[in-house]
Parts: structure tokens; sequence; C-alpha cells
């Protein structure tokens, strides 16, 4: 498991891969990823130490992800971020929230206190796909009440029922409404949802230039940040 790794395009950080209690939503049917935790939050937190004392300041930017949301984190793990932030420099600061912690966001702004990105996965506008599908638990909730909290967006493609259309419309919507986007290439793993590989190549063919896009992040496989 790698934890500690670096971005060096596009808004270049350092990124770190944490460990806290479960995903409070936990119900979205396309994510392993939520294994990665632990009840017992003074080990977590242990695993976590380590991680962030890799951390060098280089870039003043910093990113981290857990498998959930940075509230299950431990508060041990928090304090000490908030004392490496101040410690090495760190003027922006990435992190991911569930929409179900949309009311408790500016708290953890005015806890950090320097420039935050709130990242959430809505993985697709298309309400009947996200919530029907993917269960992702946002509701009907409309495109303004979602930068109302959160100032990026993470997208997911290539899954069986998605349609080109419906990629094509997230992507412009993204790009409309939203400073900063990730896009997720899904990748098959232990849950029932499938890709669906012709619809990833399409997209391959069609997204390319994603790649030189700097308002997105593009993972074409889930570990393309170097943490996982």
């Amino acid at each position: 498991m790698e934890r500690y790794s670096k971005i060096i395009s596009k808004t270049r950080r350092e990124i770190l891969l944490l460990k806290g209690a479960p995903c409070k939503w936990g119900k979205c049917t396309f994510c392993d990823y939520i294994e990665d935790n632990s009840e017992d939050q003074a080990a977590n937190h242990d695993v976590n130490i380590s991680v962030i004392e890799q951390v060098t300041g280089e870039y003043g930017v910093l990113e981290v992800i857990n498998s959930g949301n940075i509230f299950e984190l431990p508060k041990a793990t928090l304090e000490a971020l908030k004392q490496c932030i101040n410690a090495k420099g760190i003027h922006h600061l990435f992190f991911e929230a569930h929409w179900i912690y949309r009311e408790h966001i500016q708290r953890m702004r005015d806890f950090f206190g320097i420039k935050i990105t709130v990242k959430t996965g809505i993985e697709s506008f298309d309400y009947e796909f996200r919530e029907s599908v993917l269960h992702k638990g946002i509701g009907e909730a409309r495109i303004d009440e979602i930068k109302k909290y959160f100032d990026s967006v993470c997208l997911m493609v290539g899954i069986k029922g998605q349609t080109k259309s419906q990629i094509q419309k997230d992507i412009n919507l993204a790009k409309k409404n939203f400073r900063h986007f990730t896009v997720n290439v899904y990748v098959n793993n232990s849950t029932s949802i499938q890709q669906d590989l012709k619809l990833v190549q399409w997209f391959k063919e069609t997204y390319e230039w994603l790649d030189a896009d700097t308002q997105c992040d593009i993972l074409w496989n889930n570990t393309d940040f170097g943490v996982g």
C-alpha cells in the first residue's frame, strides 16, 4: 500500500492516503475502496502520522484522501495535519467529503485556515444513474446546491449502463460549473458493478485531450495519483 506520492502535472501537490473510521455513507455500489479503514482510531493515527511525516511542503499544496471522508480521520490526525501545514508552509489543501457532510464543511475550512478545495464524488449529474445504479446518496440536489458546498466534483466513466450522452453531458457540466474536476475511469473490482470496455475505449479516443486540460485531473487507472 503506497500512502505518499507527488502529483507533478497540472496542480502540483503532495498527496497522502490516510486511514480512518469506516465511511459513514458506505452504500456506493461500485466501491470497495472503503475497506481500507478501521474502528481503531489509535491504530489509524499510528499509520497516518508516519505518512504525514513524509510531507516536505515543496509545492505548498497538499491533498489528503482516505477510504471515505476527511471527517472520519482521527482527531489526532487532523491536529497533526494542521501542525504539518503550518510547519511546512502549506497554503492550499485538497480534501474529500460526501454530500452527507455538507453542513460541516465550513467548520473544516475554518479549522485549517488556508485555501481549501473540497472535492466530492458525485460520479454523474444524471439523477437516475447516480442514485438508482450507483446509490450515491445525493438525492435530487441541483448543481447550484452542490456548488454551494463543494469546489470540485469527481466523475466516473466507463460503467455498464452508462451512455455516451451521459458522459458528454457530465463533462460539459463539470467544465462549465467547477474550476476543478476529476474524472475516474472505472476499473473492475470486487463489486458487481462492471466496466463497459467499449465505452472506455470510446472515452479514451474522444477525451484524450483531458490529459492536457488544467481544469481536470484524469485517472485512466485508479492508482494514477501514485497511492493505493
